[in-house]
């Protein structure tokens, strides 16, 4: 299976999962899923996550958080920025996601990160995505 957009892939795996109520996804493993991962934890959207190593790419293990009715933490996924038409943001120009209930994920010059960060030290970057 060839995915043309790996970011695409991970979205709409733990998007998948968390609809079907598995606990953990498994996705193959780079960098940027592995940033985006530890943003999703640290924003409290995933329990955890793990990278299991193996002779190839590797593996992506993201434990899902559910709510005490059993539906999931995200309500909302959405990739804004793709290899068809990639958007870039100045740090005057980073969007509110929700009124600053969601977070906007940017690739900057300093690595992945969350838009509050990234106003916070005035860069810009790509807007991969948008979680609330």
């Amino acid at each position: 299976m060839i995915t043309t957009d790996p970011i695409s892939d991970l979205l709409t795996r733990i998007r998948n999962a968390q609809k079907a109520g598995h606990d953990v996804v498994s996705i193959p493993a780079s960098k940027m899923k592995i940033s985006i991962a530890h943003i999703l934890k640290n924003e409290g959207f995933v329990k955890n996550y793990k990278c299991i190593r193996d002779r190839r790419q590797g593996v992506l293990k993201i434990a899902l958080k559910y709510t005490e009715m059993g539906e999931g933490v995200i309500s909302e996924m959405k990739r804004r920025s793709k290899s068809s038409r990639r958007i870039y943001v100045g740090a005057n120009e980073i969007p509110y996601v929700k009124n600053g209930f969601g977070i906007a994920i940017i690739s900057t010059s300093k690595g992945v990160m969350v838009d509050r960060d990234a106003r916070q030290l005035k860069i810009g970057g790509e807007y991969l995505c948008s979680v609330y």
